[in-house]
């Protein structure tokens, strides 16, 4: 099919592939500021809770100790020996409990000896019933400096006692009494349980509040953001040249940044553009004197000093274009839909030849891709007009995703197509496959060349028509 060719590559030039974005990447800013608050939230609620439920805890085991001293001293003063040497009294303690039985809240007094050994009858509370506390001994649970001693205790029924003791001298008769207190623990883990429970629920509540209110407050933060990004969608996608509107004073010399950059941008491709028409221009002139002096040399030396001016002016303008294309490649506003593009080319090459039937096909969902609208209607006219030229009766141009970043654009033709070392041959400068049919031998070339400057891929395919299939693979623009 194809009689124009490439640089001296004997294949097209393959690019690496791009770098995928990573994880992090990848994952929104705002959710991510939202993460972190609502971690932040959740630990800090967390935090308290246990500090809170810890102090509570600490400040209910205190009270109950000093609750279980009070009693104490109350019972001391209530109690006393008369004359035969016997306890008596009645202690008042302010509360039911020290009366029911079970209650796990009773005070027992013992008359001791000397030796702390009990003799007489004792006094207790009527919650006491029947049943004998057993104490430790003072070596097992010593008395501290106010001569108390408190340890835990079960009584019959499986309620947890605290118990506070202590020993007492009525008198200057040597009359001694052992006085305990008991307190049920159990209340007070129902009770520090119940102010856990409630605590929880109101710290779930408040930090649910508060994740709420973080994510309103967060989105509505980060709604400037959004306004940028939309705009840079406009930018790309040709709806504007910068971004307008009011922003943050935060945000406001990022834009004034782009702003800048995008206008740098222009600046360079414009003047870039403009040194290559000047070269263009400049150089015209003198290769046309070239080119008209040597019509009046020898017949083969007019065709040798034509040839050389010919080559010298195709590597001036190959050079010229790859000058161009540079510039614009890393620019934001490099991007065109190539479906208007194909479709004006089909009109335009139907009309040229209309022996030969042509259909577009399209296969992929976004057809926009980051080259300039004039450097891909040139690939794709060199490479249409070529089909045709050895097409038998059509050329289908089809477009179809090649993989997440590359869209493929494919022209066949249904002519006798090449091996695959007429392949290899086509993609080299200057040969010509097929000398019967007109060409310059430059089409390839400007293909190839085009795509390896766009970060793309030109490949010459067997076509399923059964012609020569033409692929060129170009990066996809940002959406």
């Amino acid at each position: 099919m194809s009689d124009e060719s490439a640089n001296t590559k004997d294949e097209a030039i393959k690019t690496p592939p791009r770098k995928k974005a990573g994880l992090i990447a990848q994952r929104s800013l705002t959710w991510r500021v939202l993460f972190f608050a609502s971690i932040w939230t959740i630990v800090a609620f967390a935090a308290v809770a246990i500090i809170v439920s810890t102090l509570y805890k600490t400040r209910s085991e205190r009270a109950f100790g000093d609750l279980l001293r009070a009693h104490l001293n109350t019972v001391i003063e209530a109690v006393s020996f008369d004359d035969q040497g016997r306890l008596t009294g009645n202690p008042q303690l302010g509360s039911l409990a020290f009366s029911q039985p079970g209650s796990g809240w009773i005070w027992i007094v013992d008359p001791i000896d000397i030796d702390g050994n009990k003799q007489g009858d004792s006094l207790n509370s009527s919650s006491l019933g029947l049943e004998v506390i057993a104490r430790p001994t003072p070596k097992q649970v010593p008395f501290n400096a106010q001569y108390i001693r408190i340890y835990p205790m079960n009584d019959s029924i499986g309620n947890a006692l605290l118990i506070s003791e202590t020993e007492v001298e009525y008198g200057n008769e040597g009359q001694a009494a052992r006085i305990r207190i008991g307190g049920n623990l159990n209340v007070l883990e129902e009770d520090v349980n119940s102010f856990i429970g409630r605590l929880a629920i109101s710290l779930l509540v408040a930090a649910i509040g508060t994740l709420l209110i973080n994510m309103i407050v967060i989105l509505y933060g980060l709604k400037p953001l959004d306004h940028v990004r939309s705009s840079l969608e406009q930018i790309r996608n040709g709806d504007a040249d910068r971004l307008s509107g009011e922003f943050p004073k935060e945000i406001a010399p990022l834009a004034d940044e782009v702003n800048a950059l995008i206008d740098s941008n222009k600046r360079v491709v414009e003047r870039a553009r403009m040194q290559v028409g000047n070269l263009a221009h400049s150089l015209k002139t003198p290769i046309a004197v070239m080119l008209n002096e040597a019509r009046g040399l020898p017949k083969a030396q007019s065709e040798l000093v034509k040839n050389q001016v010919g080559m010298m002016q195709n590597q001036v303008q190959t050079y010229l274009d790859r000058a161009r294309i540079s510039a614009q490649r890393g620019s934001v506003l490099a991007r065109t839909d190539v479906m208007p593009s194909l479709e004006r080319l089909l009109r335009v090459m139907n009309k040229l030849n209309p022996q030969v039937e042509f259909s577009l096909e399209k296969k992929a969902k976004s057809t926009l891709i980051a080259l300039e609208g004039q450097d891909f209607e040139e690939v794709m006219g060199n490479l249409i007009e070529n089909a045709a030229r050895f097409a038998s009766e059509k050329v289908v141009v089809s477009i179809e995703d090649f993989d997440k970043d590359t869209l493929s654009v494919t022209v066949a033709d249904d002519g006798n197509g090449l091996s695959d070392e007429e392949k290899k041959k086509a993609l080299k400068r200057g040969a010509r496959l097929d000398e019967s049919k007109p060409g310059s031998g430059l089409g390839l070339s400007i293909v190839g060349e085009i795509a390896q400057e766009y970060e793309g891929q030109f490949v010459l395919l067997d076509a399923e028509i059964g012609g020569l299939a033409a692929q060129l693979q170009l990066p996809k623009a940002a959406s």
